[in-house]
């Protein structure tokens, strides 16, 4: 069962928002991320060798990282659905609209 959280403004722009420098999210091919729009992009342009390098072996680093780092369970579960750079983009570019919304 899905619990359904609702989102204040204040939540939705930390959610937005840069994490820590020591939390960035580091690619395999060198690029440090530091929010959810930098994500989107930085899905948008990696390569697919890039993007499977951190779905291998049974494990979503994006998915972690969104669950962890940033803290937006419903944008990591989405994550860890996806099988291709494009749906990725895609739910990131889905859930920045939403949260956007919220602001």
């Amino acid at each position: 069962m899905v619990k359904i959280v609702k989102i204040s403004k204040e939540e939705a722009k930390r959610r937005l928002g840069d994490v820590p420098d020591d939390k960035r999210f580091w690619c395999h091919d060198g690029k440090a991320i530091k929010n959810v729009r930098e994500l989107r992009k930085a899905l948008t342009d990696m390569s697919d060798e890039t993007f499977h390098y951190h779905l291998s072996e049974g494990r979503n680093d994006f998915s972690k990282w969104v669950r962890e780092v940033v803290g937006d369970d419903k944008l990591a579960r989405d994550l860890g659905k996806t099988k291709s750079r494009i749906q990725a983009s895609k739910a990131v570019a889905d859930r920045i609209s939403f949260l956007e919304g919220k602001t």
